[in-house]
């Protein structure tokens, strides 16, 4: 009898994660946003990869929120967020001053996208990350393969940005990772030659900020890479296993 019980109970867990898992792959928003007829041709062509759809969902972006998209590279996300938060929200695209200087172009591909009729809702700051948006008025804060070059750039950079989200974010607001995974146990020394980063690092600098650790998604995990190509590797580029972690700043 007792078997039995822990059967079923096993069961029925089984059931309410799998349920769980289609949920969070699939909220209206994400749907909307991923399915928007305005995305172009070259950011469709990247979704197998980068799983646009879970991810939001595990960001938890809705309708109404202000989400701040920090280093957005060329807008693939700035996009889908400004779709999924809707004309009542607000998508702030950050570009650190640095990037800039470094490239005057750095900046172009957001500012096109913030210019278009469809994108009202996106502005773009370029701004340390100190000055990403006013505080206590965001709702998630973003980042997608940065944060191991934040930490390259200084060592102490991914605590101060974790520090500048916390600023940023409302109480109860999330901030979500996702990089390229370096093998557990090695910390830092990835970051640089093969721009990867432990996750473990990533957790302890957020959290000594502040922020409760609330889960992590495998949606974009790849058993098959083995943590000690570069990213850039032609055989590996954009099949990396990748982490997903998501922060939450303490509402009390």
């Amino acid at each position: 009898m007792h078997t039995r019980l822990l059967l079923i109970a096993a069961a029925t867990l089984a059931t309410a994660a799998g349920a769980q898992t289609a949920r969070t792959a699939d909220t209206p928003a994400a749907t909307r946003a991923v399915a928007a007829p305005d995305r172009p041709a070259a950011d469709k062509a990247r979704d197998a990869d980068r799983k646009p759809a879970a991810m939001l969902a595990f960001a938890g972006i809705k309708p109404g929120d202000k989400v701040a998209d920090l280093i957005p590279g060329g807008g693939y996300f700035t996009r889908l967020f400004a779709k999924a938060v809707g004309a009542n929200g607000h998508v702030y695209a950050v570009v650190p001053p640095a990037m800039v200087a470094r490239n005057p172009k750095a900046a172009d591909g957001v500012k096109a996208i913030a210019a278009e009729p469809g994108y009202k809702n996106v502005s773009v700051n370029v701004a340390a990350m100190s000055g990403m948006a006013p505080a206590g008025t965001l709702d998630v804060a973003w980042t997608s393969q940065n944060y191991h070059d934040v930490y390259n750039n200084m060592p102490s950079a991914g605590a101060d940005l974790a520090r500048a989200v916390f600023a940023a974010l409302k109480p109860g607001g999330v901030f979500v990772i996702v990089d390229h995974a370096a093998a557990a146990g090695t910390g830092d020394e990835a970051a640089k030659p093969l721009h990867r980063i432990d996750p473990a690092k990533v957790r302890a600098q957020v959290t000594a900020a502040g922020f409760v650790f609330e889960g992590q998604s495998d949606a974009l995990a790849n058993a098959a890479d083995t943590h000690d190509k570069p990213v850039f590797d032609p055989a590996l580029r954009g099949k990396t296993d990748q982490f997903a972690l998501k922060f939450r700043k303490p509402r009390g």
